[in-house]
């Protein structure tokens, strides 16, 4: 995944100047926090651009226009959960090496500040203020993510095919990495030492690692069971 510290996606059509660089970033920055913090039609280009030290026109050449902005905003932060897809999707790998590679991508934006929080705090505002960005990104990026995963379990489980149950894991083992981003506050509120630096980050890629490894354990043994019984 992606960090909004490295966006430097040009915009289609326009030569990205290496002195503009840094005035693309700060639109960036600045137009996360109040996209996050007011939403997409309380936020006016004008806003952005005085509290970014920017001409209003950067945003016209960079991003088209305000709608331009906020995909921007809204997409490279975090980068595509397909382009992850390469680290845990490969039938070389044991389940816990997919598992590690999994969680390693996943978590990996936590590292990265405020920023981080404020993309979560915007994808919450899209659901509920939606612009079709969410629905976008479902389709194009999270729908292959979890066949992936999906994929991967039916290997280890030498299924042709996927159940509701295989789908069911898949569900519950990203569920133990969103909840990093989504239970953050809540997690700084009662124990800050375990996600306050990149360390405990990856303290928490190798516990969730072997938690995930447990569930699969799990459902193994009940398919087992299963078939036994019958």
């Amino acid at each position: 995944m992606l960090t909004l510290m490295n966006t430097k996606v040009q915009t289609a059509g326009r030569p990205q100047r290496s002195d503009g660089e840094e005035s693309r970033r700060r639109l960036l920055h600045t137009a996360l926090r109040l996209f996050a913090e007011k939403g997409f039609e309380r936020t006016s280009t004008r806003e952005i651009a005085a509290e970014a030290g920017a001409n209003i026109g950067a945003i016209s050449y960079y991003f088209g226009d305000k709608a331009g902005l906020y995909r921007a905003v809204f997409f490279e932060p975090l980068g595509n959960p397909k382009d992850d897809i390469a680290l845990f999707d490969n039938p070389a790998y044991s389940m816990r090496e997919a598992l590690t590679g999994l969680f390693s991508g996943f978590l990996e934006p936590l590292k990265h500040g405020e920023g981080v929080r404020q993309c979560v705090r915007l994808h919450f505002r899209e659901m509920v203020e939606p612009t079709g960005l969410w629905a976008e990104e479902i389709d194009g990026g999270i729908k292959p993510y979890h066949a992936a995963l999906v994929s991967v379990l039916c290997r280890h489980f030498e299924l042709k095919r996927a159940d509701d149950d295989v789908h069911r894991l898949a569900f519950s083992i990203v569920a133990l990495a969103v909840h990093m981003f989504v239970g953050r506050d809540i997690m700084e509120a009662i124990k800050p030492n375990l996600i306050e630096t990149p360390k405990a980050i990856d303290v928490w890629t190798k516990r969730l690692v072997e938690f995930a490894v447990a569930m699969v354990q799990t459902e193994a043994r009940r398919r087992s069971i299963a078939i036994k019984s019958k």
